[in-house]
């Protein structure tokens, strides 16, 4: 049994997200109930030379609207990445919800076999084709971020679950 390209992909991406904005949700609220000033949870980071509490969400929000954008062959709609606050983070995952509900799941199939080419600072040019990219870089790219915003947040206290970052089963 095959799945649709477009089943496979943005659903997913927005689950993610969903589950994410709630994660981000119950960080702000632990800032709230314990007094903790909300940037020491927005300026947090696992190592050095990891990104931040929103450099992970703003590379989670970059590989599924950048995922979107290449596959589909439309515009990636530029973000920022000035975000330094929860309002500021949810406003971008709400931005990039409304950017992958804004695409036909037409315009994602048929990027399945589409030659994709993105670019790294670490690794230069990498080239793809549409279900490679989604299976061997966005999708663990976009969830390694999910993560690891999750394990900041658990790290610096956030009582947070399993299930939270699960959340959303339908």
């Amino acid at each position: 049994m095959s799945i649709p390209f477009y089943q496979a992909s943005v659903p997913v991406f927005l689950r993610g997200l969903a589950n994410l904005s709630a994660i981000l949700d119950k960080g702000a609220e632990h800032a709230k109930s314990t007094k903790l000033d909300p940037a020491v949870l927005i300026e947090a980071r696992l190592f050095e030379n990891m990104y931040s509490l929103p450099g992970q969400i703003q590379r989670a929000s970059d590989t599924a609207k950048g995922f979107v954008a290449r596959v589909a062959q439309i515009d990636n709609p530029k973000m920022e990445d000035n975000e330094k606050t929860f309002d500021e983070l949810q406003a971008r995952i709400a931005k990039t919800v409304e950017f992958l509900k804004s695409v036909k799941p037409e315009q994602i199939d048929a990027g399945q076999q589409r030659e994709v080419s993105i670019f790294s600072n670490s690794r230069g040019e990498m080239k793809f084709i549409g279900t490679d990219y989604l299976l061997n870089f966005a999708l663990p790219n976009f969830f390694f971020h999910v993560t690891t915003a999750y394990d900041i947040l658990r790290h610096k206290g956030v009582p947070l679950i399993k299930k939270d970052y699960l959340a959303s089963m339908k």
